[in-house]
């Protein structure tokens, strides 16, 4: 039943459900609800969809959330982001609106819900921590940033170009902006400025609702004045119907690294939204690979019915939390709305203005623009910035794709650089003790010409063992010809492969031809049984193994073995000498 309750996890709530929780996810609900439904229509404009995908896309991937989703308060549905990325790689294959564009954004989900799907079952969710915070939030901000600017054709009322390479949507902004039209440029401006008050005076106020109330009914009753102003229109009513995603190789193949970034995507806001609202409570603990299967099914289910790919809201995830959820019953509740929305309510939304849907927008992914980050990692860590400054531009002028393909490339090749060049120190021996410290960091330290103490900060493996020799060549030569013993800290080593050791053994056996010894201090169980795995003591014994450097240190000066011999079985562990 354990086994179950992991699975489907609803069932770990809904038996023990009790009425003095209903409250609190009755009015989460609601209000998730009254900001999803207008989201949801202007967020299928930016995917290139009928405004009714985007409520579809808030029916059935929400309701299956809900049941299988770790989180009890992550709100799952359409987003400004993946919408964005959708038509990104829809255009290129068909034109925006048509029935096979339609087709083709479905099948995308389809796509992005199976990989998810498998990534979870076969638990390969770490795949996605190669891409590191800087990344996530430069491309972050030049998507929220892209999504923006794409939404003045709307706010504006002039049919500027649309793409994911803002120099061309900057260019096409300067030269036409002089056509905008009045009517639709001051509801649009009047919508975000109601929007952004609204939301500093209190931020569970339904702001979205209310602007697209008081949008419809100007257009509605001053109708004459505002003939002008493009509106949504017909909205059709129903539900949606149940069919299989047309299934067609060649689109698989062209949609398939964008199906990747929405994975990518999708599943770093779901689990960055989903840590947080986990710190504030006790209840439940966010499971990463029970996450990519509930994304998974959420896509894959909802595709059987017309949804385009979705995932979390950081926006109404937060509110969900504040209005009180506490559980997936919350979601449910979110679910009726929008059930009773698509079956009675789509006919009030034919006066909605577009510019409305866009203020409710730009509002929405501006707020996504972190600059404070970058503020930040300039101040504490410049390579980090730089990776931020990179992924946000190549974003920008390259396209999502490009700009996810480029963070992450970058990523590893950071990864890969810091690994192979890790931090190595010279260590001097504090006066009147037994420690040893950075000689770089502490100049009060005592070097002795006769002896080099090295640390090495980072796994010692085929990537960095020619940088070992180097750093330890140079050190060797600073040193001068009074060397006589080396001794390698080495607590910060938590791994070595059989390059490491290897390299280890023919640098042992280079210094003894010159007559310096070679000892180790502080190693791990792990790494000694690695070392004597590799038959290390082939060439020295155990008397060059010590718990700390100074024992190290005191028998090359001493030759006083009472240490050593005390503590033999703690430093050389089971080994069977």
């Amino acid at each position: 039943m354990k086994k179950i309750k992991e699975l489907i996890p609803i069932l770990e709530w809904l038996p023990n459900y009790n009425s003095s929780r209903l409250k609190g996810d009755f009015i989460a609900g609601i209000t998730v609800s009254i900001i999803l439904i207008p989201q949801g229509i202007a967020y299928a404009l930016i995917a290139g969809l009928p405004p009714i995908y985007g409520l579809y896309c808030a029916l059935v991937p929400q309701l299956v959330y809900a049941i299988f989703g770790s989180s009890r308060q992550v709100a799952i549905g359409p987003v400004a982001m993946d919408s964005l990325i959708v038509a990104t790689g829809v255009s290129t294959l068909a034109l925006a609106g048509s029935d096979s564009y339609i087709a083709i954004a479905i099948l995308l989900a389809f796509m992005v819900g199976s990989i998810q799907f498998l990534l979870g079952v076969f638990r390969l969710g770490f795949i996605v921590n190669f891409l590191s915070k800087p990344v996530i939030s430069g491309f972050t901000s030049a998507v929220a940033l892209t999504i923006g600017i794409n939404q003045f054709r709307n706010l504006f009322g002039v049919d500027f170009v649309q793409s994911d390479q803002i120099q061309y949507v900057l260019e096409d902004i300067w030269f036409n902006i002089i056509d905008f039209n009045v009517h639709t440029t001051v509801i649009g401006l009047i919508s975000v400025g109601v929007i952004i008050l609204l939301r500093k005076i209190n931020k569970k106020i339904p702001n979205a609702l209310l602007v697209v109330v008081v949008g419809i009914l100007t257009i509605r009753y001053l109708g004459d004045e505002f003939s002008d102003v493009a509106i949504v229109k017909d909205i059709p009513s129903g539900l949606p119907s149940f069919s299989f995603p047309e299934m067609d190789i060649s689109q698989i193949k062209e949609l398939l690294p964008i199906a990747l970034t929405l994975v990518m995507v999708g599943y770093l806001e779901t689990i960055s939204i989903g840590k947080s609202l986990e710190a504030k409570q006790d209840e439940y603990k966010l499971r990463p690979n029970q996450e990519l299967i509930a994304l998974g099914l959420s896509n894959i289910i909802g595709s059987w019915f017309k949804a385009y790919p979705s995932t979390s809201s950081f926006s109404r995830s937060a509110i969900n939390q504040e209005s009180g959820a506490t559980t997936g019953m919350a979601s449910l509740v979110s679910v009726v709305m929008v059930l009773l929305t698509l079956l009675f309510l789509t006919p009030l939304f034919y006066h909605l203005p577009k510019t409305v849907l866009a203020a409710i927008i730009i509002v929405a992914v501006f707020g996504l623009v972190n600059i404070k980050e970058a503020i930040f990692l300039w101040k504490a860590n410049n390579l980090d910035f730089w990776l931020l400054v990179v992924t946000f531009f190549s974003t920008l002028l390259f396209g999502i794709e490009y700009g996810i393909m480029i963070g992450v490339g970058l990523s590893l090749i950071i990864l890969i650089f810091r690994t192979s060049r890790p931090y190595v120190a010279e260590l001097g021996k504090v006066p009147e003790s037994d420690f040893y410290r950075n000689r770089e960091r502490f100049n009060e330290v005592i070097l002795d010409d006769e002896v080099l103490v090295f640390r090495f900060d980072a796994q010692l493996f085929y990537a960095n063992a020619s940088y070992f020799i180097e750093t330890l060549e140079l050190m060797v030569e600073e040193k001068g010809p009074r060397l006589k013993l080396i001794v390698l800290d080495a607590e910060s080593i938590n791994r070595v492969d059989s390059t490491g050791v290897e390299m280890l053994k023919e640098r042992i056996r280079f210094y003894h031809k010159k007559n310096i010894l070679f000892y180790f201090a502080g190693v791990k169980g792990p790494v000694r049984d690695h070392l004597f795995r590799g038959k290390i003591l082939d060439i020295i014994t155990l008397d060059h193994f010590y718990m700390r450097v100074n024992g190290a240190v005191n028998y090359y000066k001493t030759g006083e073995k009472e240490y050593q011999n005390k503590y033999a079985n703690y430093i050389h562990q089971s080994y069977d000498r």
